[in-house]
């Protein structure tokens, strides 16, 4: 098998990253409700024509109403090829700390709305913070999702993740995020299936999982968030590291294509610091990456890279 390579998109609203930071929604310009939603999939559709790729976009089900100019924006995704994914009904960071019935609930809102606005059921699934349990998976695989992309095994995001969170509790303004089981860092990183009891290890269940891309010996992330904010050598030397694989699946969000004039409002953009570049420099940087990608790999999306391993029998 050739080697292939995903690029892809999670479009988590600025709502979201203002709970991660300990925020209300409040604080957010009254354009940044939608913003993501409505903008990036535009911003990121454009970016992948430029490499002449499709990638896969992860959509929040309740971003998305049929009607709106969200939905059309994704509609519009859709028909240039590129692959809607589901990314929850609502989003909730501890998604797997609710009931059976509550976590069924997201998982098919999330797919039912995603079907209503895009015309499509979809196919693949990504948790909320990467954050997965045995009774999640098992209701990705009853919605009849063929794949999740959802396994994130990098010790140094885990680490900084946690050492935020607890910053955040001891201001008083906690995170709404939560912090994984240390399990999660012993996860395959290349495709695989999932066991039925534990979804950071192998087993037989009818889905793949298809792992965000860690660089190996480090486990540095090679997602958006350090692609765009990394001085330039140390992007390329992560590049070197990791072009040698056989799969590589790079997860941006759709706020590695925004900025802070897009509607985050000062307090959110005072937090969130990547929003304090403009989100053309991180545009360019990122054109830059999807044509190597496209230079050295296959690009297809998740979904067609989950079809061929089933077909090739990849375990």
């Amino acid at each position: 098998m050739p080697k292939i390579a995903c690029l892809n998109a999670d479009l988590d609203g600025l709502a979201h990253y203002a709970a991660i930071h300990g925020l209300s929604p409040a604080v957010l310009d009254p354009a940044g409700a939608d913003a993501v939603a409505r903008l990036a999939p535009l911003r990121l559709s454009e970016l992948f024509a430029a490499a002449s790729i499709c990638g896969t976009f992860f959509a929040v089900g309740e971003d998305v109403p049929a009607s709106s100019s969200a939905a059309a924006a994704l509609r519009r995704a859709a028909l240039a090829g590129h692959e809607i994914g589901n990314h929850t009904r609502s989003h909730p960071y501890d998604l797997v700390r609710l009931s059976p019935s509550r976590i069924q609930a997201e998982v098919e809102g999330g797919a039912a709305a995603i079907a209503e606005a895009t015309g499509k059921r979809p196919v693949g699934f990504r948790a909320p913070g990467y954050t997965l349990s045995a009774t999640v998976l098992r209701s990705v695989v009853e919605s009849g999702h063929a794949y999740d992309s959802s396994v994130f095994p990098a010790l140094p995001y885990y680490l900084g993740k946690a050492a935020v969170m607890a910053l955040r509790g001891l201001s008083g303004r906690p995170s709404r995020a939560i912090l994984d089981r240390p399990r999660a860092l012993l996860a395959p990183t290349g495709p695989y299936r999932p066991a039925a009891d534990e979804p950071y290890a192998r087993g037989r269940l009818p889905l793949w999982e298809l792992p965000i891309t860690v660089e190996p010996w480090t486990r540095f992330p090679f997602i958006g968030t350090f692609l765009t904010t990394l001085p330039w050598p140390a992007v390329d030397a992560l590049w070197k590291r990791v072009r040698h694989l056989p799969f590589l699946n790079v997860e941006l969000h759709g706020i590695d294509v925004m900025d802070a004039s897009d509607g985050a409002g000062p307090a959110l953009a005072a937090a969130q610091r990547d929003l304090a570049l403009p989100a053309g420099r991180k545009i360019e940087r990122l054109t830059l990456l999807a044509k190597r990608l496209a230079s050295e790999f296959e690009v297809v999306t998740l979904g067609q890279a989950a079809a061929r391993f089933s077909a090739a029998g990849v375990l």
